[in-house]
């Protein structure tokens, strides 16, 4: 079977029909279990997001604040596998439709195999990967096996990139560039700043690929403010927040769908 990544080209280039950003949200596997991840990948879908990336549980991740590093802990002291995150992004994409890809550092990858990685996520009806910790110079074999598959590989630049440098990365990507808005790891923030807007400008200048921000987006007036300038609005932080504060699981995930459909105005707002 296939990838999905001409779902994922042709969901962004809809959105850019409507005259808006696409609305991007990120949810961990196995968080606050295995069906409660799934059931959250849902709710944010039946709230207004276009995309959904499910996170591999990581106990090193570099590029998350501690919202994530929490919710990531908590799917790993329950056990979550590999396996686990390719039967959440089956049962979530089966169930709602859209592109749904796995946001991962490298060494799970690494450890587990490229070939087999990208044949289960495929079968399973990803469209593709982020992969933040991977050189764009390391990355042939991994950009080979996902090309076989159809799958996207989506890198991420950040302000600090050189223009040279930002060419050479958008160049080896394919379904978007992930535009880290700011400098550090995710979580929410009061304002996400010119920096981002600053950097979809250098990263357009190199690319026809969509640019999609993300880092410190919470609110409806936040991704208002990043659409009008991105074709993509990306939230994590803000939705694991909501399932990490809520009682029990049912108001998670009301509280998910609920910031999913301000959110979703928001990107419409631009």
């Amino acid at each position: 079977m296939s990838g999905n990544i001409e779902l994922l080209s042709a969901t962004l280039a809809a959105a850019k029909a409507e005259d808006r950003a696409a609305l991007i949200a990120y949810l961990p596997a196995g968080f606050p279990s295995v069906d409660g991840g799934i059931e959250a990948v849902k709710a944010v879908v039946a709230g207004g997001a276009d995309v959904v990336e499910v996170g591999l549980p990581h106990s090193d991740p570099v590029l998350d604040g501690p919202v994530i590093q929490t919710a990531d802990d908590i799917a790993l002291r329950g056990g979550v596998k590999i396996a686990d995150v390719m039967r959440t992004v089956r049962e979530a994409y089966e169930a709602t439709g859209v592109p749904i890809l796995v946001m991962t550092y490298w060494n799970p990858i690494d450890r587990y195999g490229i070939e087999r990685f990208t044949a289960e996520l495929a079968d399973a009806g990803g469209a593709g990967c982020i992969l933040p910790d991977l050189p764009v110079q390391e990355s042939s074999v991994w950009r080979e096996h996902a090309d076989k598959h159809g799958l996207a590989t989506v890198f991420v630049v950040a302000p600090s990139s050189k223009d040279e440098r930002l060419a050479t990365i958008t160049a080896a990507g394919s379904g978007f560039v992930y535009a880290a808005s700011l400098m550090g790891v995710t979580g929410t923030r009061e304002s996400v700043g010119e920096q981002a807007q600053d950097l979809v400008r250098r990263t357009r200048a190199t690319t026809g690929l969509p640019v999609c921000v993300g880092l410190g987006v919470s609110n409806a007036q936040q991704a208002a403010e990043v659409a009008a300038f991105a074709d993509g609005v990306i939230v994590g932080s803000a939705f694991v927040k909501r399932m990490l504060d809520a009682p029990d699981e049912e108001s998670g995930l009301a509280a998910v769908r609920s910031l999913a459909g301000e959110l979703a105005e928001g990107v419409r707002k631009r």
